[in-house]
């Protein structure tokens, strides 16, 4: 699956992790960071938006970055600062421009099965970017404030 660790002397509040390019490791990946979220103090509503928006991210690696390739890894690194969580997740696929992926809410695309996950994580957490790597792959980066009591 993943080869995952806390830096030392982190508390556990930072999380660097290496995945296989198959959908076992969205399981692992969003246990991971759920977990490091509810320690964190996120409330349950909180949670189930960063779970979802940690598991498009992870299957649009592993499915249409890595395409499935098993010689190609997802690298996700996760931390918390000053009351957020952050967590970037990068694949080594062919990459590509958020500005070229059709409008899911379209007329002509309301019916696909596909197509929804950016607007899904642009919707669940405060801040989201994608940008392409060099040479290849494309990263995501998601910021989710945890809101004051």
């Amino acid at each position: 699956m993943g080869n995952l660790a806390a830096e030392p002397g982190s508390g556990g509040s930072r999380l660097n992790a290496v995945y296989n390019s198959e959908l076992e490791s969205v399981d692992a990946a969003e246990t991971a960071v759920t977990d490091m979220a509810k320690a964190a103090g996120f409330d349950e509503d909180d949670l189930h938006k960063i779970g979802i928006a940690l598991r498009e991210a992870m299957v649009n690696a592993v499915v249409h970055g890595n395409q499935y390739n098993a010689a190609k890894k997802v690298r996700m690194d996760a931390w918390l600062d000053n009351g957020a969580l952050h967590v970037v997740i990068a694949d080594e696929g062919k990459g590509f421009e958020v500005t070229n992926v059709p409008d899911p809410l379209a007329q002509e695309n309301l019916l696909k099965e596909s197509g929804r996950g950016i607007l899904l994580m642009q919707a669940f957490v405060d801040e989201f970017q994608v940008r392409r790597l060099k040479p290849n792959g494309t990263e995501v980066t998601m910021v989710k404030y945890l809101a004051s009591r």
